[in-house]
Formats: structure tokens, sequence, C-alpha cells
């Protein structure tokens, strides 16, 4: 179990407390002192590891398996006194553009916060750090670390969102770019990750909207605090939105630019193959084995039909360049 334990501590009165022993007793001490509450914080558990804390606390086993399994949309859901709710983390990939996705379930109780993170992304260590220096803001008791955690979670939506965005910058210039390749695979892989994004912040609108419209009991007194978390999100959700319709008519307008170049190759292989036509034409006539043929013998014949065909290929030269299509 210490494995998976990153941080465990009794908040009292806005301060933190360390917990000395085994967390049973750090248990019995958070039910016994009601000013107070307990949060662990968990990574990646197995299931016998989060049997422990199922069994002190009186998890629910369906609520208990998705902690463990993961895998899980966005969603909030009640289980007599606690409350569960599930929290998809984002991180941008540099190197590949990619969009990692993680987990966050927080149980949320009277006295007692436990947050099992799955994956890599969104590290709650800066989000307890941040509450034990805010007194005030702990003041308002477990509450206030679902919605420390939903705020971190957002603003880091925020910074995707931003990423996302310059990478749609970069594959604008390169389809507009005259002597760029194909860049089709890669908007495509890129709307892909838009998609995953959406799937892991859209679903978190209504959770969020639940607690501002006061139904949740147990956040009545950070209802402002989520207000804000809230607003962070539409705008998110928005700029994904964007982003989404934006990569639709960048494909559009790149697939009709490399239709266009296309078109303009096919022209000019037509306009070569029509000044070709001529000379191939001349050539074949009079490489016919007839006795009988005009100017066959003529001593002016051959530099004759080289200069038509020099003539006519160049009238036709200079008519196809005049015309686009050289």
């Amino acid at each position: 179990m210490r494995g998976v334990i990153v941080d465990k501590a009794i908040y009292a009165g806005g301060k933190r407390r360390d917990i000395e022993g085994d967390i049973s007793d750090a248990f019995d001490l958070a039910r016994e002192d009601g000013e107070c509450f307990l949060w662990i914080g968990l990574f990646e558990p197995d299931e016998d590891e989060f049997e422990l804390v199922k069994d002190e606390l009186n998890l629910h086993p369906l609520a208990a398996e998705d902690a463990v399994s993961a895998h899980q949309r966005p969603k909030m859901e009640r289980y007599d006194d606690t409350l569960f709710v599930v929290l998809k983390t984002l991180a941008y990939i540099d190197e590949t553009s990619d969009i990692e996705v993680g987990e966050i379930m927080v149980f949320l109780g009277r006295d007692f916060v436990v947050t099992v993170r799955h994956g890599a992304g969104n590290p709650l260590g800066p989000v307890r750090k941040r509450l034990e220096n805010s007194p005030e803001l702990l003041g308002h008791g477990a509450t206030a670390v679902l919605y420390a955690v939903c705020d971190e979670v957002v603003d880091r939506y925020g910074v995707v969102a931003h990423e996302v965005e310059v990478d749609i910058i970069g594959l604008e210039r390169a389809v507009f770019d005259p002597n760029a390749r194909d860049v089709t695979a890669d908007i495509y892989s890129l709307k892909r990750e838009v998609l995953e994004f959406r799937s892991a912040e859209d679903p978190l609108v209504p959770v969020l909207q639940e607690i501002v419209k006061g139904r949740v009991a147990e956040c009545g007194s950070t209802r402002e605090y989520f207000r804000d978390v809230l607003d962070h999100l539409l705008r998110v959700d928005g700029q994904v939105d964007s982003h989404n319709e934006l990569l639709n008519s960048v494909l559009t307008a790149h697939l009709a630019l490399l239709g266009k170049r296309q078109n303009e190759d096919m022209r000019k292989i037509s306009a070569w193959a029509a000044i070709i036509a001529v000379p191939t034409a001349i050539a074949g006539i009079y490489g016919m084995n007839f006795d009988h043929m005009p100017e066959l013998h003529w001593t002016f014949g051959y530099p004759l039909v080289i200069a038509v065909m020099a003539v006519v290929c160049v009238l036709l030269f200079r008519r196809l360049r005049k015309s686009g299509w050289l």
C-alpha cells in the first residue's frame, strides 16, 4: 500500500497535520474530530491495494471498481453519503503533438477525501500545496479539495487548447505553402486528438453545472469557486469546438489545393502532349513507305518539314503559355 500512497494528511482549521502510524488510525481520528477531514492521494492502485481504503470508508463496490480499473467518462455519482467524481486529465506531448489522457477519481465524504490518479498528467502535489497555502479556502472542508482538483484539471485544459491552436496554425501555413508536402495525415491525426480532447472536457460541463446550480449539498459553501471553474471550462469547450471546425476547414482547403495542383499538372502534361503530337504526326506521315508523295524527292523537303515542325511547336507553346496551361 505504501507504494501507491502519494501523500496523506489530516486538515483541521485550514492547517495540515501529518499522519503518524497506520491510515486506519487516521480514519478513526478524522471521524472523532468533526472539524477535520482526511485527504489520501493514491496513484494507480490495484484491487488489493485499494481494498483497505474501501473497507475503512465503506465505499460502494461499483465506485471502487471504477477507481481501480479507470477508463471512465467524466461523471458525478452519489453512493449513500459519498460523492464520486471522475475527471479526465490531459497532458500535451511536444515531441509528437499528441494528447495523453489520464484520470482522477475523487471520493468525497463529510470527513474524508480520497483522490485516485491514473496516468502521468496532472500530479496533485501542486494542488495540495496550493490549498495548504490558502487556509481560508481549505477551511471550507473536503469540498475545497474537489474544487482545487477541478480547477487544476480545467486550467490544464486551457494550456492544451493553446498548444492545439499553435499546431493548427502550423498546419494552415503548411497547407498554403506552395512547396509543402501532403499534410492530410497530420490533419487527421490532430483532428483525432481534438475529438479525444472533446470527449474529456465536454461531459464535465453538466457535472459542474449541477454543482453551480446548488444540487450538490456538499459543495454549497464553494459554489462561487465552482462557478469560476465552470466559466473557464465553457471557454475551453468553445475553443475545442472552434478547433474542430477549423480543422474541417483546413482539411477542405488542403484537399481543394491538392486537386487544383493535380489539375495544373494534368494541364501541363496535356499541353506538352499536344506540342509533341504535331512533329509526331508529320514524322509519321512522311515515314510511310510510298513512292509517290509530295515533296518526297525535293531537295528542300527535309529542312522545310523540320522548319514547319519547329514553327508549329513554337506557336503552340506560346499559345498554351499565354492561356496558362504551361
